[in-house]
């Protein structure tokens, strides 16, 4: 048996444990503790960049600046950010983590939320404007609607590659499934590792379809985008965000 199939096995030997599923490090704990970090990292995002990337986009300006910045913060690494964090008065744990991420996640939330007003058809703007509809409700009742599939998009990828990247904290003491992985490498128990590794994934694909079809239930039917435009624009958040 090669040393790929001996940590393969190994992999399911330590998931198959039920040792492992139980008790406050257990798998379900674990998990639940990632989440926590991955939906406060979101939020956090979210509530700066949502608001900025509307307001510049209902404005038509600030364009560069949204690429500037979008790209400035995708050029800090996240593990340097996680250790200047640490190094600080916010000290070890889960909160440099959380900090790290959010930062990680501004770039695709705020250049889809940008993208998203500014291709709101411009006749669409005018008939509303037409009707007698100030700006503000022009931009609450018109233009955010119709650049929800955009903005949902950029939310889900700002999440999944959140979730990837907060096991991370397993390098600062933080929680969540990071320290199954650290743990492993640190002890050469490479099954361990790999099925770390294996709970990330499936954890990242799991928020994926979640989000997918809450964003779907949710979106009235007639503004619904077919199924193919949906992935268009899921790949488009991804490549605005990687």
């Amino acid at each position: 048996m090669t040393g790929n199939e001996n940590a393969v096995a190994d992999a399911l030997v330590w998931l198959n444990d039920p040792l492992n599923w139980t008790g406050p490090d257990g798998i379900p704990a674990r998990v639940a503790e990632h989440l926590t970090m991955s939906v406060l990292a979101v939020l956090l995002a979210a509530l700066i960049a949502l608001p900025l990337g509307v307001w510049l986009g209902h404005r038509g300006r600030g364009g560069s600046f949204v690429v500037v910045m979008a790209n400035t913060s995708r050029a800090l690494p996240t593990f340097a950010l996680l250790l200047i964090f640490a190094s600080t008065s916010i000290g070890f744990g889960n909160r440099p983590v959380v900090l790290a991420a959010a930062i990680f996640a501004i770039p695709p939330i705020l250049t889809n939320a940008f993208t998203g007003l500014r291709e709101v058809d411009r006749d669409i703007r005018e008939a509303a404007r037409g009707m007698g509809m100030s700006g503000r409700r022009s931009l609450a009742l018109v233009e955010i609607p119709l650049a929800l599939p955009l903005i949902g998009a950029g939310l889900r990828t700002a999440a999944v590659q959140v979730i990837a990247t907060v096991p991370l904290a397993g390098l600062v003491g933080g929680g969540g499934l990071g320290p199954i992985i650290i743990s492993g490498l640190a002890t050469r128990r490479f099954g361990e590792v790999l099925a770390g590794g294996f709970l990330v994934i499936v954890l990242c694909l799991a928020v994926e379809a979640l989000l997918a079809g809450g964003q779907r239930l949710l979106t009235p039917r007639p503004m619904r985008t077919p199924r193919r435009a949906g992935r268009r624009a899921t790949r488009a958040a991804g490549a605005t965000g990687s």
